[in-house]
């Protein structure tokens, strides 16, 4: 199947409509037709993720490299494909809606947008508004389906207040957003709090403490594994590399290339 963009950008809308899904993070090409092979029907780039691959931490990476890097994995799947643009690298409306342009024209068919920057912090409720509001003029003039995440990062900033990141998500709905999303929520309670106070459908951090089912359950549209997977990865890259180094063990090496990728 080679699909456009714009039906890309449908099939990506409609999953948010339908059942629950998971919508995992390949940090980088190989691990996007992995993920793709296995059967999930969508990808979200995870930004910690693209940087380790660079060697470098989470927010060192520039916009041009996040496009180059958009653009590499929509060449290999035809899955739907979200981008995580973190504060969109500007504080501005406008930057913030290039950088959204950047990553449509790169072959996304969305983004997410956090509240956070890295030298401002969390931003003031109706800055964040602006920026988020600027977005999603750039998202509905596209021409195609692109569905906007807006993103309340107070639960991974330390402040975990959740009357607060309610009432930012309320706003952020009301400016246009498609998908909320406030990472770090820990608890089904919570999940379920949030997802009462908005219409919209709302993605949930899949943190290891509860299944995909209890996620749903409170009310959860779409499950994400930010840069989990990565890290799962090096963990065991990790261990059989050190197997190696310390006892001359090579049993933790795995046979060859999958039959997906031959």
């Amino acid at each position: 199947m080679n699909s456009t963009q714009h039906e890309r950008g449908e099939r990506f809308a409609a999953l948010h409509v339908g059942e629950p899904f998971v919508i995992p993070n390949p940090w980088d090409a190989g691990s996007a037709r992995m993920l793709e092979a296995i059967g999930f029907p969508a990808l979200a780039s995870t930004s910690s993720g693209f940087a380790f691959t660079l060697g470098r931490r989470d927010g060192a990476v520039t916009l041009d490299e996040v496009a180059s890097h958009t653009a590499a994995l929509a060449a290999v799947t035809d899955l739907p494909l979200s981008v995580d643009l973190e504060h969109g690298y500007a504080d501005d409306p406008d930057g913030v809606a290039a950088a959204v342009a950047r990553v449509a024209g790169a072959g996304a068919v969305g983004a997410s947008i956090e509240d956070f920057g890295p030298e401002a912090g969390i931003y003031a409720r109706e800055q964040a508004v602006e920026r988020l509001g600027r977005a999603v003029e750039t998202a509905r003039g596209l021409g195609f389906p692109f569905t906007l995440t807006a993103r309340a990062e107070n639960h991974i900033r330390g402040n975990p207040d959740l009357d607060d990141t309610i009432t930012r998500l309320q706003a952020y709905e009301e400016a246009g957003a498609d998908v909320l999303y406030a990472p770090g929520l820990r608890s089904g309670e919570e999940i379920r709090a949030v997802c009462r106070a908005v219409s919209r459908p709302v993605n949930v951090l899949a943190l290891g403490d509860l299944t995909r089912d209890q996620i749903a359950d409170a009310g959860a549209q779409r499950i994400s594994v930010g840069g989990r997977l990565t890290w799962a990865a090096v963990a065991a890259a990790t261990a059989a590399a050190t197997a190696i180094r310390d006892r001359g063990d090579f049993s933790l090496l795995t046979g060859g290339a999958p039959e997906w990728l031959r």
